[in-house]
């Protein structure tokens, strides 16, 4: 298999773990009581990512390692995308 199919692969596996840490970040939200507005979902969900972040260097002092997973796979699929683009 060659880097370009590989980084593709990656790429897509790096979005899908991005979109689960967001909807498992905007559940943890709601259950803090934060109203979920369902209709600007897909504008609003980088948003809620933030308010986990806030919420969560609020309570304990630290921020939550959802926030860091979701970070990381969304800055990893775009380095992989990258890597795709460079290498076709």
């Amino acid at each position: 298999m060659n880097i370009a199919v590989t980084a593709n692969i990656l790429a897509f596996v790096s979005m899908i773990l991005g979109v689960v840490f967001s909807l498992t970040i905007v559940h943890e939200v709601s259950k803090r009581g934060v109203k979920i507005d369902i209709f600007r979902f897909k504008w609003r969900i980088f948003a809620y990512v933030g308010q986990y972040r806030q919420l969560t260097l609020k309570e304990t002092g630290k921020v939550g390692p959802l926030f860091s997973f979701c970070v990381g796979s969304f800055a990893a699929a775009l380095v992989f995308a990258i890597i795709y683009l460079i290498a076709r």
